[in-house]
């Protein structure tokens, strides 16, 4: 562009009325005709060329500005086309020129259609991607039993075939442990109601305390929940189930065998046929059978329970009827061998364990035989020793007797039924003098059975070696009082003797006759006196001495079991109302 101070020179005709030189030209002329000065007129024209040099300055920067957008569009459509590749998967697209030539508008031309195809199969790809990550969040959310979110990201980063099969290959599986799931919830299902219909239990109700949705699923309002939690629930409720079921089975097992048992031993046919429903429980609890509904039910449990409970009661009364009877049996076995009775703290213990139920029938059976048996086999064996204790105790009462007898001061007068006794202290008299050898048998045969069996020889509790002892002693002290009562009474026989010889010595004094009758009759008199006199004091002396021996023998005891026993031979019954204390003397 030429500068305004040197205009061009062209004709007024040649230059265009709206170019910059015709404008240049006229403003000469119009200055020429002013008289502008000089200065003025450079100073105007170099405002006017600095004012042409900004507007085209302006004008270049628009163009560059444009330029550089244009550049700046091509890279960015190059690098998203290269982004969608890379996102896609894809290493080429065939609807991209292979170089770029050309102004930029044409070179961005040509980029821009393939662009917008990447584009549209970028958007279909991310909706494919938000349709297969819906489904899993859905079914990852069912299976941890959450709430489903709503927003689905994406990751546009990698949009690629092969992620997109990871995500359905997930997808796929999540299908499978879900139809999984949902059959272990109806299996589950299933044996809850099983269970629970056998046992006669609200299946609906033991459903909704696992899930309520579980129970929305049986009537079809909603979906079955197949979480982690639902599932433990329901096999911890399935195995809770199951434990109950195998307890009310052993239960009844249990009930069936008692039952069963109670019906073999009470003889009743009435009650089985009621509870004829009870036969498979009185089989092996390790075979399976068909139960039907409510069998296991807390009512029927509670049934059978009553009548097991009634049978006992019976069987308890009827045990006790036995255990009475059997210890009657032993006591009279006992009681006829003087043998020791079974303590009452064992008996009461045998009672209570009846009471209890923690004994059965054939146990207390066993438990009385064996007492009876060794009570029989014990008697066998005291059979032959008893039998003489019994001949010593008969003669002992004989001996009491002859003893009694021989104090009668009238036993020799004329009375009614004088003679037998007569007779009896004869019999009496022979039995008395065998004791002594049949005592000495008596121990003899008591040591050889002490010595064969290594115990004691008890009668009623006492040894009788010790009872046959003291008696030994007894009848010694016995026999050695009479001896000195007798040896006094001679003593004194011989002095009343002397003393009626000196009074009857004769007078031959005529003046003293009178007297000497009166003597004489005097001393006829004096011996019948004294005799009765001598007899009064013997009898005194024998008084006497039966009160020092039976204040010697008050206190041995084995002489008291002995009256003890003479006393129950008479009367068994009251063996307990016998005095502790019985003191027997021997006088003559």
């Amino acid at each position: 562009m030429g500068s305004f101070g040197t205009l061009p020179s062209f004709s007024s005709s040649a230059i265009p009325e709206s170019s910059c030189g015709y404008l240049l030209q006229e403003l000469k002329l119009i200055w020429d005709e002013v008289g502008q000065d000089q200065l003025e007129r450079e100073r105007i024209l170099l405002e006017l060329e600095q004012e042409c040099i900004d507007i085209y300055r302006r004008k270049v920067d628009s163009a560059n500005i444009l330029r550089v957008r244009l550049h700046q569009a091509l890279a960015e459509s190059e690098a998203e086309f290269t982004n969608l590749l890379l996102s896609l998967g894809e290493r080429s697209f065939p609807g991209r020129p292979e170089k770029l030539t050309g102004t930029l508008k044409e070179q961005l031309d040509a980029i821009t259609p393939a662009l917008h195809e990447m584009q549209l199969r970028r958007e279909e790809r991310v909706k494919q991607f938000q349709e297969v990550l819906m489904q899993i969040q859905r079914i990852s959310s069912e299976i941890a039993d959450k709430q489903e979110d709503s927003n689905v990201v994406v990751n546009e980063g990698d949009l690629s075939i092969k992620k997109l099969e990871e995500y359905q290959n997930e997808l796929h599986r999540l299908h499978k442990e879900k139809n999984d799931r949902l059959r272990k919830v109806e299996e589950y299902m299933v044996v809850v109601k099983n269970l629970a219909e056998t046992m006669g239990m609200d299946s609906t109700e033991i459903i909704c305390d696992i899930h309520p949705s579980l129970l929305g699923c049986l009537t079809g309002q909603q979906s079955k929940t197949i979480s982690d939690t639902v599932l433990e629930r329901l096999n911890n409720k399935v195995e809770q189930l199951k434990d109950e079921k195998q307890k009310r089975m052993a239960k009844l097992h249990k009930l069936g065998k008692a039952l069963t048992n109670l019906w073999n031993l009470m003889d009743t046919s009435f009650d089985r046929q009621k509870f004829s429903y009870m036969d498979i429980f009185t089989l092996s609890t390790s075979v399976d059978h068909e139960l039907g509904p409510g069998s296991l039910s807390v009512d029927v449990i509670r049934q059978i329970e009553s009548e097991v409970e009634r049978l006992d009661q019976l069987k308890s009364t009827k045990m006790k009827e036995l255990f009475l009877k059997k210890q009657s049996e032993l006591q009279e076995i006992c009681n006829k061998s003087h043998l020791e009775v079974p303590s009452e703290s064992e008996m009461h213990k045998i009672m209570n364990l009846i009471i209890s139920g923690e004994m059965d029938h054939d146990e207390l059976l066993v438990i009385m035989e064996e007492h009876i048996s060794k009570a029989k086999e014990e008697a066998c064996s005291r059979k032959e020793i008893m039998e003489k204790v019994e001949k010593w105790m008969v003669s002992c009462e004989e001996e009491q007797w002859l003893e009694e007898y021989s104090r009668d001061e009238k036993r020799y007068s004329v009375r009614r039924g004088a003679h037998k006794n007569l007779k009896r202290a004869e019999r009496a008299r022979a039995i008395v003098n065998k004791i002594p050898v049949l005592v000495n048998l008596l121990i003899a045969k008591t040591k050889t059975w002490e010595q064969e069996r290594k115990k004691t020889f008890l009668v009623d509790e006492v040894p009788l070696l010790a009872m046959l002892e003291e008696y030994i002693l007894l009848r010694q002290e016995n026999e050695e009082e009479k001896q000195r009562q007798r040896d006094r009474k001679l003593q004194i026989q011989l002095a009343a003797r002397q003393e009626n010889s000196l009074f009857a010595r004769p007078n031959t004094s005529s003046g003293r006759s009178t007297n000497n009758s009166l003597n004489n009759s005097f001393v006829s008199a004096s011996p019948s006196i004294r005799r009765q006199a001598t007899i009064k004091e013997s009898e005194g002396l024998t008084k006497n001495s039966v009160k020092q021996g039976a204040t010697v023998y008050k206190g041995r005891s084995m002489l008291q079991k002995q009256k003890t026993l003479i006393n129950y031979r008479h009367n068994p019954s009251a063996k307990e109302d016998v005095p502790s204390e019985i003191t027997i003397t021997f006088s003559g």
